[in-house]
């Protein structure tokens, strides 16, 4: 249990200088065209029992895979966003299969795991929770990217997709656990695969939070001029967002099945026992959101009742007062004919009587509709 709670220390700031200067070119672009230019290369280096080697604070992919070679190892290479170009040279030099190559690349890939000769390609989707000071029917609730792991017996590569995810504060934790580092290209997977899924923990805990306020608008007492059903849009904005952390999560859960029950000779099996830990995690995340999905269907089910009710309420205060209006509207009309022999016409007290009885009727059929509560 060490190892995960080692996983799970603090992150600290980040001291590494810019990769992109003083480093020398590979068969993936040119450095010596234009030093100052960017690079798809955010991080690059040598481990040997389980510490970075001295002189790889930035050596190129290329002279990285030399160095493993000749010294052992294993080389650990972070791209951010790479170009078809950027990729080509690295992809020749460790052997990546195009298919995977192409998925890198292009990124919006599901979450998976595919195996090809003695590389294991594994797909995750990252989300991260967009603080906002209130929920809208516009608001962004979750933001997503992709991190693609390429391990080998000698290597990992990853390729993170998306201005969230970085994995610079992962790779420090684990430079401070020689330990675990020493277990090779499979725990720096495991490491990956556990920061993204703590993360998914972290999420949820934030949507719970907007959803149990959504809840509480829905359920409570409207405020004055407010109305019941205007809660629609925010419940259908956050329910696509809950969709769409659905679809990070769920496919995820296969993936981890396989890498912690089935053997495989990239994983050590010491390592292949805390991948057990992040399926339970994932499992858990799963049960979440799928509870989150069915939580929104109800509240939006009750909202859009909500709405029926306020509306059939308003249709019978209508038609209460129209009903009252109905009898002064046909004593008059009655009246209001042009016929010489109406009665009472040429009474003193008809005028008064006929508003007194007006009066009278309406008053009845009011009190009548107010205790029935249509009123």
């Amino acid at each position: 249990m060490s190892m995960i709670r080692d996983l799970r220390a603090a992150v600290r700031p980040s001291l590494r200088p810019s990769l992109r200067k003083n480093s020398a070119p590979y068969s993936g672009y040119d450095t010596t065209r234009d030093p100052s230019a960017s690079s798809a290369v955010v991080d690059c280096a040598v481990y040997r029992d389980g510490s970075r080697l001295e002189g790889t604070t930035a050596p190129t992919p290329h002279a990285a895979m030399l160095q493993v070679r000749e010294e052992g190892g294993f080389a650990w290479i972070g791209l951010h966003e790479p170009t078809e170009e950027e990729f080509a040279g690295i992809a020749r030099e460790f052997g990546l299969h195009p298919l995977a190559v192409e998925d890198a690349v292009h990124a919006h890939q599901r979450p998976k795991l595919e195996r090809y000769d003695d590389t294991l390609f594994t797909v995750f989707k990252t989300i991260h929770y967009v603080e906002h000071a209130e929920l809208t029917a516009t608001s962004e609730v979750v933001e997503t990217g992709e991190v693609m792991c390429f391990t080998g017996r000698d290597f990992v590569i990853t390729v993170r997709h998306g201005g969230q995810g970085s994995l610079r504060a992962l790779r420090h934790r684990l430079q401070d656990d020689p330990e675990l580092l020493a277990k090779g290209p499979s725990a720096v997977l495991h490491a990956i695969a556990d920061h993204v899924v703590d993360g998914y923990i972290a999420v949820a805990e934030a949507v719970q939070d907007d959803i149990d306020e959504v809840e509480i608008d829905v359920f409570s007492t409207p405020a004055k001029g407010g109305r019941r059903g205007s809660d629609a849009g925010r419940i259908y904005q956050l329910k696509r967002e809950v969709l769409e952390f659905k679809r990070a999560v769920s496919p995820l859960l296969r993936p981890m099945q396989l890498l912690s029950e089935r053997p495989m000779r990239l994983i050590d099996p010491d390592i292949q026992k805390y991948f057990r830990d992040v399926a339970d995690h994932l499992a858990r995340v799963q049960e979440e959101v799928l509870g989150f999905d069915e939580l929104l269907n109800s509240i939006l089910q009750a909202n859009l009742a909500q709405a029926t009710v306020t509306q059939n309420e308003d249709m019978r205060k209508i038609t209460s007062w129209a009903a009252i209006i109905a009898v002064p509207t046909m004593i008059c009309g009655v009246y209001g004919m042009n016929f010489d022999y109406m009665p009472e016409l040429e009474w003193r007290y008809g005028y008064p009587l006929v508003l007194g009885v007006i009066g009278a009727v309406c008053f009845s059929i009011h009190r009548i509709l107010k205790r029935n509560g249509w009123l």
